[in-house]
């Protein structure tokens, strides 16, 4: 089974909110929030994809003395096997926007266990109620 690995960022604003995405139409899980952020390709280590992805998918501007190491999670999709690494960030450059069409929403960790979500997603979810 093929493996991917992610890089996704839970960016923290100052009341303690957390950005989600919405899944476009026309993607697999469509309409489902996601933490931003995106495959890593050969030759890039985590953070270097995680700042090109949220560069492009929401216009704004990560450093690596940013970026916190959060925790980790595996699922076993339908056809592939996902390794996504989360990080937290609370210090960006710019104001986030959907670049590619998708929905935003700022979330308190508690709020955002109701929402349809990714499978991979949802322990990391448990994991900020627990510790944020």
């Amino acid at each position: 089974m093929k493996q991917v690995l992610v890089s996704a960022v839970a960016l923290l604003d100052t009341d303690g909110r957390i950005l989600l995405a919405q899944r476009p139409e026309g993607k697999a899980l469509a309409g489902m929030w996601e933490f931003p952020g995106g495959k890593v390709e050969a030759g890039e280590s985590p953070e270097a994809a995680l700042r090109r992805e949220i560069h492009e998918e929401l216009g704004i501007d990560l450093c690596d003395s940013c970026l916190a190491p959060f925790g980790f999670v595996t699922h076993e999709y339908e056809d592939f096997s996902l390794l996504m690494l989360l990080f937290l960030c609370r210090n960006w450059e710019g104001i986030p926007s959907g670049k590619e069409g998708q929905a935003l929403m700022w979330r308190r960790p508690k709020d955002m266990v109701d929402l349809p979500m990714p499978p991979a997603d949802r322990p990391l979810v448990m994991q900020l109620c627990d510790q944020l």
